[in-house]
């Protein structure tokens, strides 16, 4: 399976930093001028306390002190993030209705193909990149490998024998671990938990030795001596990972990363969305905001609504590739 190509990666790092509504119904919010007049919908794809739940009620609660409305986050995980995509989709694009995804989003298209019940091009609309992070690979602290290279010779001298988990098919984890296998000419099995809370409980404890994670969710887990983090997958070092060796330092090319985002229905008038990538862009901006978000590992950037769609567009093809080379299906 191959890494990312250095165009490709430098264009992410660059930016580490559905009911069609009707014109009556999107017009009384511009033509009252102010925008959002009641509380918003957000739809989180992925359940509460992993990454994507924390780092959303980071930006949405600086949002709503910034726009003086509630922006009330609702978690609908499942189906790899494609429950909440399609409620987002099929709902009317006013404004009112949001979608806080992440690297699955990019995933979908190429995992389920026609089953797809949306077209994630045409039905979710960007707005804002909140944030990128580089993958982690994880291991319980009794584990016998304490390093990469021993854990690529354990696993040669034991195909087959050792687990490694995630929290679902065709996720950038579970794309990572299929890479390490390919790179490494080992073979790791694949864990799947449906609930981080699950998968990490069974990684501090032994019964699944090995996980492939990001590092927001890594940090809590290595700060409380219950894991130990044995490379991440970005290409530099990460501040509050300090002595963890990159994952490409053994597998030369591997890079792997997470990102998250916000989408709207097709729809939403552009004025609107420009409003939102403005405020949002302000909001991790905030020293405050940026503080947290630096704390957990993640990276953000100033990036405009078309800079965000290109991303996507990027990520999209980029895993098209390696789900492909990987031979990763849902059945």
């Amino acid at each position: 399976m191959p890494t990312q190509s250095r165009p490709r990666r430098r264009a992410l790092l660059a930016l580490a930093g559905a009911a069609l509504a009707a014109p009556a119904l999107a017009a009384p919010a511009l033509a009252q001028g102010r925008y959002p007049n009641r509380s918003v919908r957000v739809v989180n794809a992925y359940s509460p306390g992993g990454t994507a739940d924390v780092v959303c009620r980071i930006v949405f609660g600086a949002l709503a002190e910034r726009m003086g409305q509630g922006f009330a986050v609702e978690n609908r995980p499942g189906a790899a993030g494609t429950l909440a995509a399609q409620a987002v989709a099929r709902a009317t694009g006013d404004g009112y209705t949001l979608l806080y995804d992440a690297t699955a989003h990019s995933v979908n298209p190429s995992l389920f193909g026609a089953r797809l019940p949306y077209d994630t091009r045409r039905e979710l609309l960007p707005i804002f990149l909140t944030m990128v992070t580089p993958n982690t690979l994880m291991r319980w602290p009794q584990f016998e490998a304490k390093t990469v290279p021993e854990l690529i010779d354990l696993a040669k001298r034991m195909p087959g024998k050792l687990d490694c988990s995630s929290t679902g098919i065709g996720t950038v984890q579970h794309v990572s671990l299929e890479l390490f296998n390919m790179l490494a000419g080992v073979k790791i099995n694949h864990i799947v938990y449906r609930e981080i809370a699950a998968s990490r409980n069974d990684l501090t404890t032994g019964r699944v030795p090995l996980q492939f994670s990001n590092v927001p969710s890594t940090l809590p887990l290595t700060q409380g001596n219950q894991a130990v983090c044995l490379a991440h997958c970005g290409p530099r070092p990460i501040e509050v990972l300090p002595g963890v060796p990159a994952m490409a330092e053994f597998l030369p090319g591997f890079e792997t990363w997470e990102w998250n985002g916000v989408f709207a229905p097709a729809g939403t008038p552009r004025e609107i969305l420009q409003q939102l990538n403005a405020e949002l862009n302000a909001v991790v901006r905030d020293p405050a905001v940026l503080a947290k978000l630096t704390g957990l590992g993640a990276l953000t950037r100033a990036n405009t609504l078309d800079e965000f769609a290109a991303f996507r567009e990027q990520q999209i093809a980029f895993f098209a590739d390696m789900v492909k080379k990987a031979d990763i299906r849902i059945d």
